[in-house]
């Protein structure tokens, strides 16, 4: 069936005509609508990508991404098109501008079939934090597809889409790409534009593609990468040639795995990591011992900066010049009050108070200064191991998806799930997440990760092992063939 082809299938068949642009995205939304139990989507914008599907099928333009249909994290502005960021805050918003990375897909010739549900500003691990409700795991719907980017790759595991966009500031692309089974990259920092993306964390916040397999996330990097002179953090550096590196093998590599990124995985957890290990020391690579002596301290310092920097970039939400607006207001600072306390969510406003107590005066030194000389010390244990090694190899997750609930009431077990994700985001490098089988029934992800701007790496690296087993081909048994047992 179409809906199970890779992307790159799905563009030879479009373009060899086995099928056109307007039956896929018929077949898609049709898909779309008998799993919204799933809750995926925030917005199903079904009569745009159809329109937009006929044009192609009628024009045939030569574009890398004609008639593919993608969705869209609700963190990305679209204009014309509501983006709530999974917020009460922007229920009503419609943007007046499409993001940079949307634009760029368009004109790539990408149809967007709507936009996934998240968690609210990208703060959370489960996407229980979400206004609009928790998506769920196409594996197990009583169960997390993990967050904030869940709605994009619940949508990914289940076929509802070809492809989808995240965003990653401390593993949300990482963690529920390992969560649903499929893969997930977060580049560097400033490879990919973030302008029209709602900011949560600036000097963390990074887009990324979310697919099937590396070749489908080389594909769709290769349209989103490239300089923006519109944000001032994006890098002015050539895109590569994503889809031509797959072919370096991983022969001669070097490949480093460090205890401490492995400590608390738990114990089931460690069959996935040492297949992949297996697997690449088969296909030639070479395996050593690192260390990251400060990564123990990610955690703590990215729940000071990142909060710090969310307090400051959700200030504006104000009842005034942007969001939700009480009724009423009986002055200025009842108006100010009321609206920011009916528009945010409880961890959203955990987190404002947390970030805004860091940078108050007499507490900055002592917290957000010395948060960010500790993002120092990780950032030089990384460039020190990578000196060493060309790769990096560890766990994505403690575990597979937990169910929704388990971890609700317990703010600090569910930060704990990004162990193994925050050190790459705190150092700025690109890290993907890719598929290592099943455990008990549940997909269980590892990761790589690369120097500064070697996304072509990481993905030959995830390529050649894809290659070579069927880990990403795996589907949950109610959207596609049987899973297997992995």
């Amino acid at each position: 069936m179409m809906l199970d082809l890779s992307l790159g299938d799905q563009a030879a068949g479009l373009h060899r005509g086995d099928f056109s642009a307007t039956e896929l995205a018929t077949a898609c939304l049709a898909r779309v609508e008998a799993a919204a139990g799933l809750n995926c989507f925030i917005s199903v914008m079904a009569e745009a990508a159809l329109a937009k599907a006929k044009a192609i099928d009628k024009e045939k333009p030569s574009l890398p991404l004609a008639g593919l249909p993608i969705a869209h994290k609700d963190l990305f502005c679209m204009a014309g098109t509501r983006t709530t960021a999974g917020s009460r805050m922007l229920d009503k918003f419609v943007a007046p501008y499409s993001a940079a990375v949307v634009e760029r897909l368009e004109a790539a010739g990408a149809l967007a079939l709507g936009k996934t549900n998240m968690d609210e500003f990208a703060m959370g691990s489960s996407n229980e934090n979400s206004h609009y409700g928790a998506a769920r795991n196409p594996w197990d719907p009583e169960r997390t597809p993990g967050g904030s980017s869940g709605g994009s790759a619940a949508a990914v595991a289940a076929g509802l889409c070809s492809a989808a966009t995240g965003t990653d500031t401390g593993g949300s692309i990482r963690q529920p790409a390992a969560f649903c089974g499929i893969t997930g990259l977060k580049p560097t920092y400033g490879r990919v534009s973030r302008w029209g993306m709602i900011a949560y964390g600036s000097s963390l916040d990074q887009a990324g593609p979310m697919a099937r397999s590396a070749e489908d996330c080389a594909l769709l990097l290769a349209s989103m990468a490239g300089g923006d002179p519109r944000d001032s953090t994006c890098l002015d550096a050539p895109v590569e040639d994503y889809l031509g590196a797959l072919r370096q093998p991983l022969a001669g590599m070097k490949v480093g795995r460090c205890p401490a990124l492995e400590a608390a995985l738990a114990p089931e957890m460690a069959a996935p990591l040492a297949a992949v290990a297996k697997e690449m020391e088969h296909q030639g690579a070479r395996l050593a011992e690192i260390s990251l002596p400060h990564a123990h301290l990610a955690i703590p310092c990215y729940y000071i900066i990142a909060p710090a920097e969310c307090s400051a970039n959700l200030a504006r939400y104000d009842g005034v010049r942007f969001g939700h607006r009480c009724k009423a207001p009986q002055n200025m600072e009842d108006l100010y009050k009321r609206s920011r306390s009916e528009g945010f969510g409880a961890e959203v406003k955990r987190r404002i108070l947390v970030g805004a107590f860091a940078l108050s005066h007499g507490y900055y030194d002592a917290y957000y200064k010395k948060a960010q000389q500790v993002r120092r010390l990780v950032k030089q244990d990384f460039d020190q191991a990578l000196g060493q090694v060309d790769l990096i190899l560890a766990p994505v997750t403690p575990q597979c998806a937990f169910r929704l609930g388990e971890l609700a009431e317990d703010p600090g077990a569910l930060y704990q799930q990004d162990a193994f994700t925050i050190p790459a985001s705190l150092a700025g490098l690109p890290a993907l997440a890719l598929p290592a089988g099943l455990v008990g029934g549940l997909p269980a992800g590892v990761q790589l990760i690369a120097g500064p701007c070697q996304e072509a790496r990481l993905l030959a690296a995830a390529h050649q092992v894809q290659q070579n087993t069927d880990w990403h081909l795996l589907r949950p048994p109610a959207f596609g063939a049987e899973a297997g047992a992995g």
